[in-house]
């Protein structure tokens, strides 16, 4: 399977995030590398931290793992309105130096608490207006001197990084990842990002967007090399299929009791209790009006149990069934996966012995 496969490292600032094992020292520099190194020893390609207001901040995070690991690719999300394109292109840069090229970034323009670290865009055509130009700012940076910008959101006069990400084959520099199913940001992902990250939609939703966002590249005259398309989801693994199925409804009916008393929440309509609901949100939400399982083993009764966010939907079967699957997504197009599982160590070892190699055959 010619393809990265990453795993997701929980960025959190109390215990128990879905499921997880719930420890006193679950976010220590100790725990959290402990994930980090045992991802390096059974072959992931490196992780993804989320990013939100409320989180311990992801890209210090990112830093102190990778000071302990060796081969381990941090995906560092981060939010335009917390950061600035200059601070992102010179952070990235320096820590993509001192790691010997192994920084990612997931750029995540959704709304999170910005009243709190003072943004005050938040209309969703300005957003992704703004984020636009932060993916172009942020590119200029990385890869030319003298960079002059004038937009309507960032602006920049002879700026030239004195330290440059590293550049080595079709990397020039680090990986920007992209999620989003608006047709604002569809558009941005089509012109600026390097890969367009879905969460677990049914293969034939999957197909419509990359056909989708291919002739929109065109339209908007895409000056990059070929927007690559990337998975986040769920893979919930056992020995066989039946133990599989059979955990798996467990755990949502787990999920469903606690429901309400941490985690994510909604109404009986899937409108979030607390915040609105992004677009690619709710089209994961909607999908349980189809079925609980499409696709032969795409699992969607999480959402109505109470789980939200990029892990709403689940793959659930053996190492096999599991891996057949993706590899079905692989055959749409898709090459990058960011998978998990909790509690999160052990999935990393149990899916890094029994799904992984069946993924690098």
């Amino acid at each position: 399977m010619s393809a990265d496969v990453l795993w997701y490292i929980p960025n959190q600032a109390r215990p128990g995030h879905r499921g997880d094992s719930v420890t006193a020292d679950h976010n220590s520099l100790d725990s959290l590398a402990e994930q980090a190194l045992a991802l390096e020893e059974h072959g992931w390609d490196g992780a993804l931290l989320g990013t939100g207001w409320g989180r311990p901040d992801t890209f210090t995070v990112a830093a102190a793992l990778a000071a302990r690991t060796t081969t381990f690719n941090p995906l560092i999300a981060i939010r335009p309105g917390y950061w600035q394109p200059a601070h992102l292109a010179s952070a990235a840069a320096t820590l993509d130096h001192l790691t010997g090229g192994r920084v990612r970034i997931n750029i995540v323009s959704g709304q999170d608490g910005v009243a709190q670290y003072g943004d005050d865009v938040t209309d969703r055509a300005a957003r992704y207006a703004r984020t636009r130009e932060f993916l172009q700012l942020v590119r200029r940076l990385w890869t030319q001197d003298d960079v002059t910008f004038d937009g309507e959101h960032y602006r920049a006069a002879g700026a030239t990084l004195p330290l440059r990400p590293v550049a080595r084959d079709a990397r020039p520099h680090p990986t920007l990842y992209f999620g989003g199913a608006s047709p604002e940001a569809e558009e941005v992902a089509a012109a600026e990002a390097d890969v367009q990250l879905f969460w677990g939609e049914p293969l034939d939703g999957v197909a419509e967007r990359i056909e989708r966002l291919r002739a929109l590249s065109e339209r908007v005259g895409r000056g990059l090399a070929p927007l690559q398309f990337g998975l986040r989801v769920t893979t919930f693994v056992r020995d066989t299929t039946d133990e599989a199925w059979r955990d798996a409804e467990a755990k949502v009916a787990q999920l469903a009791e606690s429901s309400g008393r941490q985690g994510w929440r909604r109404d009986a309509d899937h409108r979030a209790a607390d915040r609105p609901v992004a677009v690619g949100q709710q089209r994961l939400l909607d999908l349980a009006a189809r079925g609980d399982v499409l696709d032969e083993n795409l699992y969607t009764a999480p959402a109505r149990a109470g789980g939200g966010g990029a892990g709403t939907t689940w793959l659930v079967g053996s190492p096999s069934d599991v891996a057949k699957s993706l590899r079905r997504y692989q055959d749409l197009g898709v090459t990058h996966f960011v998978l998990s599982d909790t509690p999160y160590l052990d999935e990393i070892r149990r899916q890094g012995e029994q799904l992984l190699p069946l993924l690098r055959d």
